[in-house]
C-alpha cells in the first residue's frame, strides 16, 4: 500500500504513512546525481490531497547550482499546482539526512506543521515538524 492510499484511508497522518514515505524517499535516492559528495538523497512529499511527489539531490560542479532532494520534491509539487503539504520524508543509503537550512526555510513557506521524517533506516525513523526544525524562521 502506498502513502497516498494509507493517508486517504486513515484521513490522518500515521506511522504507517511515515514508513511508506520513508521507503519512497529511499527508493528515490537511487536516482540522485551526486558525483561530488557521493551522498545520495531522496525525498517524498505528501500533499493534503494524498499525492506523493518525489525528489532527489542534483549536484553541479559549481556547487552553488546544486539542488537538494527536498526542494526538488516541493518544486515539482508546486509546478503541479499543489500548495498544501502534510509530510516530507528524507532518506539516504549513505547516512541520516536532515533537511538543510535552505530546505527548512522553503518548507516553512508552506506550513510550520509539515511533518519531517528522517532516519538511518526504516527501524530508526524520527518524526518532527518544520516549526521544531526551524524555530524563528524568516517571515514577511
Amino acid at each position: 500500500m502506498k502513502a497516498k492510499d494509507i493517508f486517504i484511508k486513515n484521513k490522518d497522518f500515521s506511522m504507517e504513512a511515515a514508513d511508506s514515505l520513508f521507503a519512497m524517499a529511499l527508493k528515490a535516492s537511487e536516482n540522485s546525481y551526486a558525483p561530488y559528495s557521493n551522498f545520495h538523497v531522496g525525498a517524498a512529499l505528501l500533499t493534503a490531497e494524498g499525492e506523493v511527489f518525489t525528489g532527489v539531490n542534483v549536484e553541479n560542479a559549481s556547487y552553488g547550482a546544486t539542488v537538494c532532494a527536498e526542494r526538488t520534491a516541493v518544486f515539482s509539487a508546486v509546478a503541479a499546482g499543489k500548495r498544501k503539504f502534510v509530510a516530507i520524508a528524507v532518506a539516504s543509503p549513505d547516512g541520516k539526512a536532515y533537511p538543510c537550512g535552505m530546505c527548512r526555510q522553503v518548507l516553512s513557506e508552506f506550513g510550520k506543521d509539515i511533518k519531517i521524517i528522517v532516519g538511518l533506516d526504516a527501524e530508526s525513523i524520527e518524526i518532527t515538524d518544520v516549526a521544531e526544525m526551524l524555530p524563528k524562521g524568516f517571515e514577511l
